[in-house]
């Protein structure tokens, strides 16, 4: 009897310990949706709504037309929570990685006020324009970036392969060298003894970077406060911040939130942690009775003049998110322009840098051959 107790007993705890464990692991693998899939989930509710298709007939419909498996689980677990009588808001909540708080809130007021084909469309447009925004800095990083890369490799080139064998010729000639030759010299030899030492040392400082800024929010705050204060690169990276923000705080506004609320709903979606401990600064400020505008004049490194200049007239006419939604188009213009100019700017430094390079190995090159040539004629 007794053992029969202890087998029981046994049971019931390896019973909870796989479902501790299984629900440890289904939060651990919750899925992720890209934003095109985000953008197409809302934009196709945001139509359906508004075409009066109830909400559990929407979500079927597009859970048949994905062929994603994570949307498919996503809208399975959606599609469950709605015919038990769930909100769309709390469904969404439970995938709070996937969809964040922002549009978790968007959406509950949707359901609260009745325009949630509105907020949908909202969130839908506000997806797309993140993504374009960050398409376009990442678009006016790359060529530069593919230009030092080749210009790190034809170096690399001439420096361990091509000059090495020319070097013997100069050493059995017992010739007075030119600087020039001499520096490459000295270079090449370097990389040929350390050159893979250094490459290594160079990878493994980067790696320590990134899980040092993953783990330490202060390191991570500092470096994020260092790339803010960049030449050129730091000023879009604002403008790339306030557009957000600006664009986030007035649709929610719009949505029916105060702007106590809202502060903190937009700290959350900023990346950036400079500019999320501002917002949440401000949020506190609005609580102890404080307008916007004041807090934003505090840091005008932040936050330009013209924008807590703009949204103080904002505050005084009753048209704050109308003014941030203006804001918003403002900013992303000049990330667009910031972006043009950035590629316009660097692009010629780097292939004048890249010539410098290549052009000082090949005088170092040719100038002792010249050398030889010359003494070879009496």
């Amino acid at each position: 009897m007794n053992s029969m107790r202890h087998i029981s007993r046994f049971t019931q705890n390896a019973q909870t310990r796989m479902g501790t464990w299984y629900a440890t692991y289904e939060r651990q693998t919750t899925p992720r949706l890209s934003v095109k899939e985000q953008m197409f989930l809302m934009k196709r509710l945001s139509f359906l709504a508004s075409a009066g298709v109830p909400l559990l007939e929407s979500l079927s419909m597009i859970a048949e037309q994905t062929l994603s498996r994570r949307h498919a689980r996503v809208l399975t677990s959606v599609i469950a929570d709605i015919s038990n009588g769930s909100s769309l808001a709390r469904s969404f909540s439970k995938f709070d990685s996937v969809f964040g708080d922002y549009a978790v809130n968007i959406v509950r007021i949707g359901e609260s006020s009745g325009t949630l084909s509105e907020n949908l469309n909202y969130l839908a447009d506000e997806l797309k324009k993140r993504h374009s925004l960050k398409q376009k800095i990442i678009g006016a990083l790359v060529y530069p970036i593919v230009i030092t890369l080749a210009t790190i490799g034809i170096t690399g080139f001439l420096m361990l392969y091509l000059f090495p064998k020319i070097m013997p010729i100069f050493a059995s000639l017992h010739m007075e060298l030119p600087l020039t030759t001499k520096i490459v010299i000295a270079v090449s030899t370097f990389l040929q003894a350390w050159g893979l030492w250094t490459m290594l040392a160079l990878i493994a400082i980067l790696i320590t970077i990134i899980v040092v800024r993953s783990k330490s929010q202060r390191f991570r705050y500092l470096l994020d406060g260092w790339m803010l204060g960049m030449p050129l690169f730091g000023e879009m990276l604002r403008s790339y911040n306030l557009a957000n923000a600006t664009r986030t705080l007035g649709l929610l506004i719009k949505s029916g939130m105060t702007l106590a609320e809202a502060l903190p709903l937009t700290a959350d979606t900023t990346q950036n942690l400079v500019y999320k401990a501002e917002y949440r600064k401000a949020g506190e400020a609005i609580i102890r009775g404080e307008q916007l505008s004041k807090s934003f004049f505090l840091n005008s490194f932040l936050f330009p003049p013209v924008l807590s200049q703009m949204i103080s007239v904002g505050e005084r006419s009753g048209s704050l998110s109308n003014t941030l939604i203006y804001l918003s188009e403002l900013y992303e213009s000049e990330v667009e322009e910031f972006s043009k100019n950035l590629s316009s700017l660097i692009e010629p430094a780097l292939m004048v840098m890249m010539g410098l390079v290549v052009g000082f190995i090949a005088v170092a090159i040719i100038t002792p051959i010249y050398g030889i040539t010359q003494n070879l004629h009496p």
